[in-house]
């Protein structure tokens, strides 16, 4: 499926996606992780709850699915449960090469992911991929882009993406850190043939870190896809970790502190698709509460006042433990 078909869904939840980060690997940099997991970290066991999670979002409208190289095992899982339902074709799935995932099923690696956006990654991670998810596969994003990503200068890389679209791939890119709008606006420059040869964009958004929201419209203006992630702010938007004001307002919604904080990124026009990393049932039907949030002015400028200093905040994410 073109991952342009997923605009034409129109489920209430068709704007949420399931990203599989949290549940791809036995480690990741979320608060609550313990609680959420439990001690049982086998692949066994995170492959059923990649699966449960993927029968409830599918049963309540979610149509794209979010994996990548790094997040361990997460596009096995996911080819798994492709591969037994035939019967759904219209999931939209993308993946993203660019980091490698280097802790071998460990919580405590000292190292869990490495870096590289040079152009054999690219052929290396591209011919996994596709040994897994094959033709269901959508849409191809270089993993966290920054300013100084080679990847935005590479022509020969440019030249290889371009022809991955020419065949009916399409191709994206993410952000990370505190110049992420940078780094959008350079990749929104980046053209083959003089043709823009990116489509999507993910970055992480949310009431903590908004910086990149200006750039995020631009793209949107530009004909681009905006995927959010880390809606969730890693867990610090999650109701035992989240700011009194996001409290406040969720108690006056009558919903969970992580439907608001999804809500509010659903209230920007420019907001395509929006991540949930649920890593239980009952937490992606929480998140799936966020379409029916009614965030009035009153309450959107209160979340407002949450949002913090970029380098702060993504200093603070660094600091993050590896659960």
């Amino acid at each position: 499926m073109s991952f342009a078909r997923l605009a034409t869904a129109t489920t209430p939840t068709c704007h949420i996606g399931l990203g599989l980060a949290a549940v791809g690997r036995p480690g990741y940099l979320t608060l609550g992780r313990d609680e959420d997991l439990g001690a049982d970290r086998s692949a066994d066991a995170l492959r059923t709850r990649t699966h449960e999670l993927l029968d409830a979002a599918y049963a309540q409208g979610v149509r794209y699915v979010d994996a990548a190289r790094s997040y361990g095992r997460s596009e096995e899982f996911l080819a798994d449960w492709l591969n037994a339902h035939p019967d759904i074709d219209d999931v939209v799935v993308g993946s993203k090469w660019g980091y490698t995932y280097t802790a071998g099923w460990s919580a405590d690696a000292e190292t869990h992911e490495v870096k590289d956006h040079g152009l054999a990654t690219y052929e290396r991670q591209r011919a996994e991929t596709d040994a897994l998810l094959g033709g269901r596969l959508d849409l191809y994003q270089i993993h966290s882009v920054t300013p100084d990503s080679p990847a935005l200068t590479d022509k020969e890389l440019h030249a290889r993406l371009a022809d991955a679209a020419a065949q009916g791939l399409t191709i994206g890119f993410s952000t990370s850190g505190p110049a992420q709008a940078d780094a959008i606006r350079a990749a929104l420059a980046v053209t083959v043939g003089g043709e823009p040869l990116f489509r999507t964009v993910q970055s992480t958004y949310n009431v903590l870190e908004p910086s990149a929201g200006p750039a995020l419209a631009e793209a949107h203006d530009a004909g681009l896809t905006v995927i959010v992630k880390e809606g969730m702010a890693n867990g610090r938007l999650a109701a035992p970790h989240a700011p009194d004001a996001l409290r406040a307002v969720a108690a006056e919604t009558g919903l969970g502190c992580d439907a608001v904080a999804l809500a509010w990124i659903l209230c920007r026009p420019w907001a395509g698709v929006v991540l949930s990393g649920a890593a239980t049932v009952p937490q992606l039907l929480s998140n799936l509460h966020a379409p029916a949030v009614d965030l009035e002015e009153d309450r959107l400028a209160r979340l407002d006042t949450l949002a913090e200093d970029p380098r702060a905040y993504w200093e603070r994410r660094g600091q993050l433990p590896w659960h």
